[in-house]
């Protein structure tokens, strides 16, 4: 009975050792990585996005926050002076021939009115100006681009689209694009 006993054991044993308490792996899955998808613009010609690029390789930014601005440390002597706006992401970017040399907050046109896009040059720059449209309100480094009054000028910049057309700046941007541009300076509106 003993061997018979020893042999149930021995058997037993033998089983649990087989047996595995483990639950199995699960089988490799390939996890598809999200492409990044372009932002929903309404009219691009590809500026605004390889501005942003241009910002986080030039300045180590991927954003602003409302009222921020990046400005080079020393700019290109040669090149023309160019502006690019992007409505989507309410960013500015000043270049100085193909270098981008400053990046900052905007407020563009709140719901309701136009800031309009396209292809735009300075018409008149005046570094205090007061709109004749809306209660003589000041327009500092007033860079007018179109015959309606549309400027790019210093104001406030609550990180939203809240102005009545115009693109306002941060004013030391503003200002400080005011001294880049001349009259005919080219300004790219995107979004």
């Amino acid at each position: 009975m003993n061997k018979y006993f020893n042999g149930l054991a021995l058997t037993a044993i033998l089983l649990l050792a087989s047996c595995t308490t483990a639950p199995p792996a699960p089988p490799t899955v390939a996890v598809a990585v999200p492409k990044a998808e372009p932002l929903p613009y309404r009219w691009t010609q590809g500026n605004a996005p390889k501005s942003y690029e241009a910002m986080k390789d030039t300045f180590k930014r991927a954003w602003l926050k409302p009222g921020d601005y990046v400005w080079a440390e020393t700019l290109p002597t040669d090149g023309n002076p160019k502006v690019v706006i992007d409505l989507l992401t309410q960013t500015a970017y000043a270049y100085k021939g193909d270098a981008l040399v400053g990046a900052a907050s905007i407020s563009s046109a709140k719901s309701g009115m136009v800031t309009p896009l396209g292809f735009w040059k300075v018409q008149d720059k005046r570094k205090m100006y007061r709109s004749k449209k809306y209660g003589n309100a000041p327009m500092p480094f007033m860079q007018r681009i179109d015959e309606y009054g549309i400027a790019l000028h210093g104001g406030a910049n609550p990180g939203y689209p809240a102005s009545h057309g115009c693109v306002r700046m941060p004013m030391k941007f503003a200002e400080k694009l005011f001294g880049l541009t001349k009259l005919g300076t080219e300004v790219i509106i995107e979004g």
